[in-house]
C-alpha cells in the first residue's frame, strides 16, 4: 500500500463559528492531498489520459481540531474494483495522535477524451499499492 502524508497547521480561516476547524474545510483537505497523490503517483501521460471524479465521501468526524493544531493528514487506496476506487483520509492530532477524522471517497476512473466511465487497468492500480 503506498501511503502519502503530509502535515498542515490550522489557521484561522480553516475555523467556523464555535472556532473549530469547519466540515467544508475537511473536505478541502482531503480533495487536496487525493490530487496531491495522484500527481506524485501518476506519470504526466496518464494523468492525461483519464480523470477521477468523487461519487461520495463518506467522512466521520472524531474530534474537532482547533486553531493552531497540527495534523497530519494521511491517505491511501484501499481498494479498487472495475471503474471504482475507495480512498481513505486520516487526519490526526500530531503531537497527541488523536484522530479527528476518517474518510473514504469512492472514486470514478473516466477516460478523458469520452468522458464515459473505464475500468481502473492494472498499471493504475499497481501505481498505488506498491
Amino acid at each position: 500500500m503506498n501511503v502519502h502524508e503530509k502535515v498542515i497547521r490550522v489557521k484561522e480561516s480553516d475555523l467556523d463559528d464555535l472556532n473549530h476547524v469547519n466540515n467544508v474545510q475537511y473536505v478541502h483537505w482531503i480533495q487536496d492531498i487525493s490530487r496531491e497523490h495522484w500527481q506524485l503517483l501518476a506519470s504526466k501521460d496518464i494523468q492525461d489520459s483519464v480523470i477521477w471524479v468523487v461519487i461520495n465521501h463518506n467522512i466521520t468526524y472524531k474530534n474537532a481540531a482547533k486553531l493552531n493544531d497540527q495534523i497530519i493528514v494521511r491517505t491511501y487506496v484501499v481498494k479498487t474494483e472495475g471503474c471504482f476506487s475507495i480512498r481513505a483520509v486520516e487526519m490526526y492530532n500530531k503531537e497527541t495522535g488523536d484522530l479527528y477524522v476518517h474518510s473514504e471517497t469512492k472514486f470514478c476512473l473516466l477516460n478523458a477524451k469520452t468522458r464515459k466511465p473505464m475500468k481502473v487497468p492494472k498499471n493504475i492500480e499497481d501505481i498505488f499499492s506498491n
